[in-house]
């Protein structure tokens, strides 16, 4: 898991390279946004060198265009890594995960957490594609509505950083800014006793990848014939999965540490889409271990 953290970590210091932004509070203008990052990284950071795929696909569909740069990046990783981008490759998940280290309580997944796992497909359906195009039908113009209302990630990653640099952005803050601010801090808190409760509640960009997570070429393999039955897979892992590799899966490998029969393997070829019925069933119990 050591591993994981530095991917983690070296994924946030490439995203935002352009280091001398945060001094100045200006935005960078890197050649590089017209690209996009795999993982949700705000295009506004001072750091920011690439721009982030879902504020990319509401800024097209809030201009009327189609979003051909989006659309491929999300595709391209997604059919390649799937959730493995939320695990590996996201700053904001990077976050949350340091923030669960804090001791206290901590919330155990259950059936009802599973199903509030649909909320970001709801976020997904509505702030980032519906609004954004509606508006534009409408009106002529639009707004990237999950960026600008909800997004704790622009909050921390450029609210926070330009308006601490600039005294007539501070002077200009008002109503839209405290309700991110306290969106951020909500979402912070919660992630201190529930493991990556933006990732899995909220976040469209996770829903999107977790739409061809099975599928994905970079996985794990699951051996049923190996398999003895015992859950451990599912009990021990932080997230809503009910089987290895379902769209909840953000490949962090605990279940392939923990499994005693080691059914569970890292694949390049394609994950496998057959569960074993047993593994299915099974209740998601509370982590028994903690990430590393």
């Amino acid at each position: 898991m050591l591993k994981r953290r530095a991917i983690q970590t070296l994924s946030l210091l490439l995203y935002n390279a352009d280091f001398g932004n945060f001094k100045t509070g200006t935005v960078s203008k890197s050649t590089l946004k017209t690209a996009c990052v795999p993982g949700l990284n705000c295009y506004s950071c001072p750091g920011a060198v690439a721009s982030c795929p879902l504020g990319a696909l509401q800024s097209a569909l809030a201009e009327g265009r189609l979003p051909f740069l989006a659309t491929g990046v999300i595709l391209l990783f997604g059919v390649t890594l799937g959730r493995t981008v939320c695990g590996f490759l996201c700053p904001f998940g990077l976050l949350q995960e340091l923030l669960y280290k804090i001791p206290s309580y901590k919330l155990p997944k259950s059936a009802v957490t599973r199903r509030l796992t649909l909320l970001k497909y709801l976020f997904l359906a509505v702030l980032v594609i519906a609004l954004p195009l509606a508006a534009f039908i409408v009106q002529g113009w639009g707004a990237p509505f999950f960026c600008e209302f909800v997004c704790p990630a622009g909050t921390l990653e450029a609210a926070l950083p330009l308006t601490l640099a600039d005294a007539r952005l501070r002077a200009a803050a008002g109503g839209l800014f405290l309700w991110k601010l306290g969106a951020l801090v909500a979402i912070a808190t919660l992630s201190v006793f529930c493991f990556r409760a933006f990732c899995r509640f909220v976040c469209p960009l996770g829903a999107l990848y977790g739409l061809v997570n099975r599928y994905a070429l970079f996985g794990f393999r699951f051996d049923a014939a190996a398999c003895n039955n015992c859950g451990a897979c599912v009990k021990n892992c932080k997230m809503d999965t009910l089987t290895v590799n379902d769209r909840e899966c953000v490949r962090c490998g605990e279940c392939v540490r923990v499994c005693p029969s080691k059914a569970i393997a890292v694949t390049f070829s394609g994950v496998s889409a057959k569960t074993n019925e047993k593994q299915a069933a099974s209740e998601p119990l509370k982590p028994e271990g903690e990430l590393e």
